[in-house]
């Protein structure tokens, strides 16, 4: 591990106190303002906040069981777990909130700029049978829904601007499936995990590697192209969120118990770090240009800011 901690602790930003269970979810960073997005599932809301000024601008209300958020320069996309729904806003205070309708319970979020089409992957419930679905949704006027099955409990999705392609974790059986949002009504190939439980992903599309982190408590390097396993590193524990940050080539693992984050090195996948959190403490977002990371601690209903140096 390195001699000095690649994660910087530069402080707090308080955020509104849980209304009930549930804590936070997956966030993300809005590229001009800077402005962090986080999914507060306790409060059926989003929280916002100026990481700069270190206080909390506004929320967003109605969204049940707020769990993704994807942000891009002009659009926000929340996941609405408890309505089955997604909510499409401007960034920006006080935002007119579209709601669409996708499949049951959805979670994990993807985006097609180009194409203006959303991915949402859908929990759903093992008691119903065909619940477990991927919805595509074109944000344009004259947008179309397609809804995909796929074998098991959806986890995280991401979209490659490159191959142009969506690649979504499923839980059991253990595997990424693709799909080519040029065909959005079919999977167009699958992808086996080794491990247990696909978790958290993320891809660096420059070597075309997937870092899928499983429940089993192993990160798993694949070959997107071709979907060989790359290397293999255990980890502190039960994995959620996962972040690779391009510019430092470092690896970010959010690790709820015992509340640690996981920092490895993309070049050697030699850990660096092990940084604590807090206890529970699963979800992290980190800016674009790639020089903070942001961890969500449920217990004291605050973000740590983290700055970041260069392994």
């Amino acid at each position: 591990m390195m001699a000095v901690s690649p994660l910087r602790l530069a402080g707090y930003v308080e955020l509104p106190e849980h209304r009930a269970k549930g804590g936070f979810d997956h966030a993300a960073v809005h590229g001009a303002t800077g402005h962090v997005y986080v999914a507060h599932t306790a409060n059926d809301t989003v929280d916002v906040f100026d990481p700069a000024a270190r206080r909390h601008l506004f929320s967003i209300p109605d969204a049940p069981g707020a769990a993704g958020v994807l942000v891009c320069d002009e659009v926000v996309i929340v996941s609405n777990r408890a309505a089955d729904t997604i909510g499409v806003l401007a960034p920006g205070p006080q935002p007119s909130v579209r709601h669409l309708a996708v499949g049951m319970r959805p979670n994990g979020l993807a985006y097609d700029p180009g194409r203006q089409m959303v991915l949402a992957a859908n929990v759903g419930d093992p008691s119903v049978p065909g619940s477990h679905t991927l919805s595509v949704v074109g944000l344009a006027p004259d947008g179309v829904r397609r809804e995909i099955a796929v074998p098991g409990r959806t986890r995280w999705a991401v979209f490659d601007p490159d191959p142009a392609l969506f690649y979504v974790n499923i839980a059991d059986p253990a595997e990424i499936v693709v799909v080519d949002p040029r065909q959005p009504d079919r999977i167009a190939r699958t992808i086996a995990v080794p491990h247990a439980g696909p978790h958290g992903l993320d891809l660096e599309g420059a070597t075309h590697r997937l870092f899928c982190a499983c429940d089993a408590g192993m990160l798993v390097v694949l070959d997107a192209r071709s979907g060989s396993v790359l290397g293999e590193r255990p980890l502190s524990g039960v994995p959620d969120v996962v972040f690779c940050n391009r510019q430092r080539r470092q690896l970010y693992v959010a690790v709820g118990d015992p509340g640690v984050i996981d920092v490895f090195s993309t070049a050697t996948l030699e850990r660096l770090a092990v940084v604590e959190t807090e206890a529970e403490a699963h979800t992290t977002a980190l800016s674009p240009a790639g020089d903070r990371l942001y961890a969500f601690l449920p217990r004291t209903h605050r973000a740590a800011i983290y700055d970041l140096a260069s392994d």
